[in-house]
């Protein structure tokens, strides 16, 4: 038995040039096809606000509604301190997109949110509705600052309820009356 073999012909180099194009074109489109089909929330900005945003790491004081699609208030809070790193990705991705001072509204995908997960009033799958005014933050490193500075007044207040210096009872009465 013998192999019959078929010559080829030389590739010019055109050629190898508009392969190349075709396989970047392929990947861009395998990009584009994953960027595309990755949740992400929707932010609209109602109110700029001003100066850089949080970090992950950052503490934030906001003020916020959360609602469902059917418009239902699952939590509201006036002054809520959260720290960015310990909320769901949707919420943690929007607050570091804000500017302190300003009004924002957000919509998460359940992907980004609970999943489909059951969250108390939150049903699984749910798409998270907010609207959320970012009134100030600060960094991880001053709000523990702020933490010892309250730690040690209220050391300094528990010691003065005790009498402090002089004794439970404060100054003692002189003998005898």
């Amino acid at each position: 038995m013998s192999v019959t073999t078929v010559p080829l012909r030389p590739v010019s180099k055109a050629g190898l040039w508009l392969m190349w194009f075709g396989v970047a074109a392929l990947i861009a489109a395998a990009i584009a096809f994953a960027v595309m089909s990755t949740p992400r929330i929707d932010f609209k900005v109602v109110q700029e606000g001003t100066g850089p945003s949080p970090t992950r790491s950052d503490v934030v004081l906001i003020k916020y509604k959360g609602t469902l699609d059917d418009g239902t208030v699952f939590d509201a809070n006036e002054q809520a301190p959260l720290q960015v790193s310990q909320v769901v990705p949707g919420f943690a991705e929007a607050l570091t997109r804000m500017k302190k001072g300003g009004k924002y509204k957000v919509s998460i995908p359940s992907a980004l949110g609970y999943g489909d997960k059951d969250n108390g009033p939150i049903p699984g799958g749910s798409t998270l509705n907010f609207d959320i005014e970012l009134i100030d933050y600060r960094t991880e490193a001053e709000v523990r600052q702020m933490q010892q500075q309250m730690q040690m007044m209220q050391q300094m207040q528990q010691q003065q309820g005790q009498g402090g210096p002089a004794g439970p009872g404060g100054p003692p009465s002189a003998p005898g009356r």
